[in-house]
């Protein structure tokens, strides 16, 4: 399959970073899905990458730790908001996103986790690389912004050859 990953680059990535999108962990018997307004869309190791940020504390966190795949989906022009809001807001641990948000989980194309139905862009990555991020290495006035309070859990980054957009 071609993989045409710059494709509308600039709409992707102003509608992840204006509106947000949401990130999804896990397979088809069990996923979540939460919202996320950072990331990255390169080329490394030969391969188009979508790199992605998760707090450590995150629910989605778990099934990243041990997954193989994760999609993205964006929707555009602030559609999606409320179903957005509520997954950057509440955890799957405590709710069923599916119903709160009224988003419906469907299958893929190329990997085993879902995307979210509805959406205008869609990003199914491959797991290369994970890294825990360590806060000694910051520039201190990034720790001062983005670590302190209630946001004091550092990101993991995960790297993920991006397999097939849509």
């Amino acid at each position: 399959m071609e993989n045409k990953f710059t494709k509308d680059l600039e709409g992707a990535l102003d509608n992840l970073h204006i509106n947000g999108a949401f990130l999804t962990a896990g397979d088809e018997n069990k996923s979540n899905t939460m919202t996320i307004s950072w990331g990255s869309i390169g080329f490394m190791w030969r391969k188009p990458v979508f790199m992605a940020l998760v707090r450590t504390n995150r629910y989605t966190n778990e099934f990243l730790k041990n997954g193989e795949s994760f999609t993205i989906s964006i929707p555009y022009h602030g559609k999606m908001k409320e179903a957005l809001k509520i997954c950057g807001t509440k955890s799957g641990r405590d709710i069923n996103k599916e119903e709160e948000a009224n988003i419906k989980f469907i299958k893929s194309k190329s990997v085993s986790t879902p995307v979210i139905e509805g959406c205008d862009k869609y990003y199914e990555c491959k797991v290369l690389y994970k890294n825990k991020m360590d806060l000694n290495n910051f520039d201190k006035d990034l720790v001062d912004t983005f670590y302190k309070g209630e946001n004091n859990k550092e990101h993991v980054l995960y790297f993920g050859e991006i397999v097939s957009e849509y």
